[in-house]
Formats: C-alpha cells, structure tokens, sequence
C-alpha cells in the first residue's frame, strides 16, 4: 500500500540525512557556528527555525546542513509544528551559493547538489505541519524552501519566485513540482519561463503565499495560528496523509536520485550555463 511505501521510503531516507555531517566536516573553511536557531514556544509547543548567515542567508553546503541537522532535531522532539523564517529583516534567502556553480570542481558540485535535494526532501516530508513567515525578499531557492513548507505568510513589498532562466539555470523537474504544488500549472509554466518574481501582493493574488502581515511578529503569529488548526488531527494520520498526499511531488527524485544529480551536474558544466551566470553575477556586481 501507498502508505507503507511512504514509511518506508522515510526510513530509507533517514541514513542519507544523517551523512551530511560527514560532508561538513570535509568541506574546506567550515565554520563551527551554528547558522541557524531554533526557538520553541513553551506555551503552543511550535518552533521557530531561524536561519542566520549574513549577509543574505546564501544556500552554502554549510547553512544547508544546519537546516537539515535543525529539521530533523524539531522533528525527534515532537514539537507541534516548525516555521521557518530568518534572522535578516530584509532577506528570507538568497537562494543557492551561486559560486559553489561557477567553474566548479565536479565531485564538489556533486556534494552540493546532493545538500539541496536532501534539504528540499527533509523539509518538503517534514511530519510536522510547516509554515514560512517570509520576512524578506525569497528569490529563487529561497522560494523554493518556502513553497516546500505548507504555508506562507509575506512581509509587504518583498518579492519571491524562482528567476533561474535569467541565469541560464534550467532547474530540476521535482522543483517546478514543487512550485506547481503551490500553483496552477499555466501560471507556474510563465513565470518559470519568464524568471519572474511575484511582489508581495501580486504572490496573495496567484496563491504562492496565502497571508500578508506588517510585521515579522504578525507572521509568525499568523503561522502559529495557521499551525493550531490541526489541533484536533491525530499526528500520525496526519503526518501519513500529507506525505500520501506530496509523494507525487517527490517521487521522481526518490527514484532516480542519481539522474536528477547527473543532469545538473553536466548542465552547470556547459558554456551556456556558465557564460550565462559569469554575465549574471557581473551585473550583480554593478547594481544591475
């Protein structure tokens, strides 16, 4: 049954997480500092994950695997349910470090992309109810972790959406799932083709984000309540229900990990790829 595939594949998982701590420890020039926190509220049980790597909140393999590691440790103290959000008032995430990309060592991007599916796995089939209060400007994987949690509440006159094509990236078919989970299709199909980023008000008029909030307060509070409407749900049915109901989303990856890491690799490596981004962090650079 469906259900048992479901448990099964979480097990499976499960080794694959827990080995990113290997892959930090080898990485060159780790830091030691925690780049995220974890906050629970002693009266509702929810916690808070923040992340906090300055500038930006840059994806790096490090941030990443603080993620994951917060992720997986919210979840084994059976808190009630997780909101992500971020430390900067001015940016949710980034998205990806663009210069793990740029002329890469190949057994390095390897490891990196391999960081962002584990990511995207551990928070897209995190058991918990998940929501993210986007205090902050949510470009491209900054998107991406957004509509991986179940909900989202927006800051005024902030933007989000995944811009790849104005890099030359073509992105993974389990991220455009991702964002069609959130979105219609035809809507989906354009923006991605356009590399557009939704203002705060336009993303509440599509549905990518489903509240708006004045403050960083009034979303998490928003979360939080967003959180409490499960209340009556046995946690168990409910956490098998919604990996029931995300399996097609996450599927195709579970299947061919390998391939998904194949074609990602040999696209970054492309000139098309990298004259594309070499012109996109040039104009980076001047304020573009």
């Amino acid at each position: 049954m469906l259900r048992n595939r479901l448990i099964d594949t979480v097990g499976r998982m499960k080794p694959i997480l827990s080995g990113v701590q290997s892959l930090r420890s080898q990485a060159k020039g780790s830091s030691l500092t925690k780049l995220t926190t974890i906050d629970v509220d002693d009266k509702s049980g929810i916690a808070t994950l923040s992340m906090n790597l300055a500038p930006v909140n840059t994806l790096t393999m490090e941030l990443m695997h603080d993620l994951i590691e917060s992720i997986n440790q919210i979840e084994s103290n059976k808190s009630r349910g997780l909101i992500l959000t971020s430390s900067n008032d001015k940016v949710f995430s980034a998205g990806l470090d663009l210069k793990e990309l740029l002329e890469p060592d190949k057994e390095r991007l390897k490891e990196f992309w391999t960081m962002f599916q584990d990511l995207w796995l551990a928070l897209h089939l995190c058991g918990l109810p998940t929501a993210a209060a986007v205090n902050g400007h949510a470009p491209a994987a900054g998107c991406v972790l957004a509509t991986a949690c179940e909900y989202r509440v927006m800051l005024p006159d902030l933007f989000i959406g995944i811009h790849a094509t104005r890099f030359s990236f073509v992105i993974s078919k389990w991220m455009m799932l991702s964002y069609q989970s959130v979105l219609p299709r035809r809507i989906v199909e354009r923006a991605l083709n356009q590399g557009k980023l939704f203002r705060t008000q336009e993303a509440l008029e599509v549905g990518l984000v489903d509240e708006v909030a004045d403050s960083k307060e009034q979303a998490l509070a928003k979360c939080s309540a967003f959180i409490g409407t499960f209340d009556k749900a046995n946690p168990v049915a409910r956490t098998l229900t919604k990996r029931m109901c995300r399996e097609p989303d996450v599927r195709e990856l579970l299947n061919d990990r390998a391939g998904d890491l194949r074609e990602c690799v040999d696209y970054v490596l492309t000139p098309l790829f990298q004259e594309g981004l070499c012109a996109h962090l040039e104009g980076l650079k001047k304020g573009k």
